[in-house]
């Protein structure tokens, strides 16, 4: 596989992550389910370890979450609030294990073990005994002040009284906040009494009472809250083990989880594993799994922390639970990447106490491994409580009178009839009308807009939705029109004249750049900053690389079969053309790129690592990449040069064993005035 196809891979997957991130953390609106989001995880983190030189910046496995939205106040937790890892069977629980005692050897060690909840995580901060503040997790680093909602909670102690311990001058806990059964199933029957949406789980209306802007709603709802650690306390608590620490709580009125165990070794608990999983029908609250921690606080700490979760604690789901329905159609979404999702509509089905109506086929490969048909019979099933997903089909229940044809891939978007492509070795198809398909119009403004792209300062993602709500952005080509419609923009909240006069100034300055950076706003699949550059100064023309034929566009340093299949298919979708006419018709225009005779770097393999003091790194790349070079993230025996800044670390210790050549900060930078000098 090569180097574009992973990153590719991994770019998809980042886009989805980030994706549901939001929509869990933020909106409280999962648009997948936690077994789902795990696999695209997973893959992301598979990817990661097999080929880490491909490793994106933004990738989120480093990440917890979402942001917070801007409706309530935000708050920078002191201690973050890190999620877990998971595991889903006992081999996996096995091998979490054996981590845990290669790295506490020769130590006895115990486990504690509660019930995961599925509700909202919270902070609670306590000064001498009141309740003064509740911060959800948010991000994990910043969250939402909810403090108001938080004391309308009935089971949580709003001031701390005990008498056989001191109350201390700081504490914060953090727990889950939930809404348990009983009072879900009496609140929808009252909201369905009143003619009311009712809720669709649990969960989402715990989320939804807790982030009521009005605090009367909140304490309506039948909420509850459940500790489950201890994140700072002053002066110490002095206690040893987790399991006392929660009991230490429960001095103070704090309500735990209803089954928590302290075991001796990981057998027991894989055996409390299961016997919780038989009794879950009978708890009083919706649980997803059970939440494995290293009692013992001490080895906690000698155990520490990756950068997005505690080495010492794990979350182990419960299998999947599984129904029988039937597939009633087969539809294609198209996303607002350009993917085209297969999405399976049910004869709706009751799944691990959801009601689950849609389940995505993720695309045409996967159909075609089931060889799911309309009208099939079907296991559905939910990973974790969570992600609902076709499991198995049911061809032996297949009546002989009834039709059911294969499923066929689109030949064309079901949202704007550009053709659908989708290259040899990838799984997932797309359509190629970027700039002109509806659906992916957002990402297509932004992707245009941005500084490495036409550079259009001001025109954010407030005022594109603004524009896209009248009707004034259906192409990043509508953008050089906005001029013609002053009137209609004065409308927009918060849109003056002073504000409105400079964004018309940016568009109009943004029509002189460069071939390289309008090749690369067109967002061309596969076509980054460098490959874009790259392709500018091979073709000299934009004309000439619409002319380009497959094998000419392959020549082109960077370019691959996949992506100059990409580009090809890009340039020859008559929507796209129609764009771009206008574009240029608009007045974008740009000198002629630099011959490639005149870039002495041409094809070179450059890495920038450590600090610069003198220019930023953004600025080292930018002076490489117009001497010709490719800017690479990683050392390899390909390397031509590395240009090593202060605390520079394992990339030069890796360029020195390979016996590549290493610049300074200051060699580098007389080097490249010579160059320029020269030209």
């Amino acid at each position: 596989m090569d180097k574009s196809t992973i990153i590719t891979q991994m770019r998809q997957l980042i886009q989805l992550i980030a994706q549901h991130n939001h929509a869990y953390y933020v909106m409280d609106q999962p648009e997948i389910e936690d077994s789902e989001y795990d696999q695209l995880f997973h893959q992301l983190k598979g990817l990661e370890q097999q080929y880490p030189d491909c490793v994106q910046a933004d990738s989120p496995i480093s990440k917890v979450g979402g942001q917070a939205l801007s409706k309530f106040e935000t708050v920078t937790h002191t201690v973050p609030m890190l999620s877990l890892g998971n595991v889903f069977d006992e081999t996996e629980l096995y091998a979490f294990a054996r981590r845990i005692e290669e790295r506490l050897a020769q130590q006895q060690i115990q486990y504690d073990v509660e019930l995961k909840f599925d509700g909202l995580a919270i902070s609670l901060w306590y000064e001498n005994g009141v309740l003064v503040r509740g911060v959800t997790r948010g991000d994990g680093e910043t969250g939402e002040l909810i403090t108001q909602n938080v004391k309308t909670i009935r089971n949580l102690p709003k001031v701390l009284y005990a008498d056989q311990q001191a109350v201390p001058e700081l504490l914060e806990v953090r727990g889950e906040v939930l809404m348990p059964k009983a009072g879900f199933l009496r609140l929808n029957a009252e909201q369905q009494a009143k003619g009311e949406k009712v809720f669709a789980n649990p969960r989402n209306a715990a989320a939804g009472s807790l982030r009521q802007l009005d605090p009367e709603v909140a304490a309506s709802r039948p909420l509850a809250f459940y500790a489950y650690g201890i994140a700072q306390c002053v002066p110490h608590h002095g206690l040893e083990t987790m399991s006392e620490s929660l009991d230490w709580l429960t001095g103070f009125g704090f309500a735990i989880g209803e089954k928590h165990f302290v075991c001796d070794s990981i057998a027991a608990v894989q055996q409390i594993y299961l016997e919780i999983n038989q009794q879950r029908p009978d708890l009083s609250v919706e649980i997803d799994g059970m939440v494995i921690k290293v009692n013992n606080l001490q080895q906690q700490k000698q155990l520490g922390f990756l950068s997005r979760e505690p080495r010492w604690a794990t979350a182990y789901k419960f299998p999947a639970i599984a129904a029988l329905t039937t597939v009633e159609q087969i539809d294609w979404q198209v996303g607002r990447t350009g993917t085209i999702t297969p999405v399976a509509r049910l004869e709706p089905v009751a799944v691990g106490g959801v009601t689950v109506s849609n389940v995505t086929l993720h695309n045409i490969g996967e159909i075609h491994r089931l060889d799911v048909r309309i009208g099939d019979t079907v296991s559905v099933y939910r990973s974790g409580d969570v992600i609902p997903k076709v499991e198995r089909v049911w061809t032996e229940l297949r009546k002989p009178e009834q039709i059911y044809a294969p499923v066929q891939l689109p030949s064309h978007c079901p949202v704007c009839d550009s053709p659908v492509v989708m290259p040899e070795g990838e799984a997932l198809a797309r359509c190629s009308g970027g700039l002109y398909c509806s659906a992916q119009r957002i990402e297509a403004i932004r992707h245009f807009v941005s500084r490495k792209a036409m550079d259009i300062e001001g025109l954010g993602d407030r005022w594109v939705e603004s524009l896209l709500h009248l009707n004034l952005l259906d192409s990043v080509a509508d953008i050089y029109q906005l001029s013609e419609h002053r009137e209609q923009m004065l409308q927009i909240d918060k849109m003056g004249e002073k504000s409105l006069q400079n964004l018309l100034d940016a568009i109009e300055q943004s029509k002189k750049t460069t071939l390289g950076s309008f090749i690369y706003a067109l967002g061309i699949r596969g076509v980054g900053e460098s490959t874009a550059r790259m392709l500018a100064n091979c073709f000299q023309s934009l004309d000439a690389l619409k002319a380009a034929d497959i094998d000419a566009l392959k020549r082109t340093p960077d370019v691959g079969e996949i992506t100059a299949e990409w580009i090809y298919d890009f340039f020859k979708a008559p929507h796209n053309i129609e764009i771009l006419d206008r574009l240029i018709a608009a007045g974008i225009h740009w000198d002629a790129p630099l011959a490639p005779s005149r870039q002495p770097l041409n094809g070179q393999s450059w890495v920038i690592t450590g600090t610069l003091s003198q220019m930023s790194r953004d600025d080292a790349t930018q002076a490489l990449q117009a001497l010709g070079a490719r800017v690479s993230g990683s050392v390899s025996s390909k390397t031509k040069c590395l240009v090593a800044g202060e605390k520079a670390g394992s990339k030069l210790e890796k360029a020195q064993k390979l016996a590549i050549d290493i610049m300074t900060e200051a060699e580098f930078i007389a080097f490249i005035a010579s160059h320029n000098a020269g030209q």
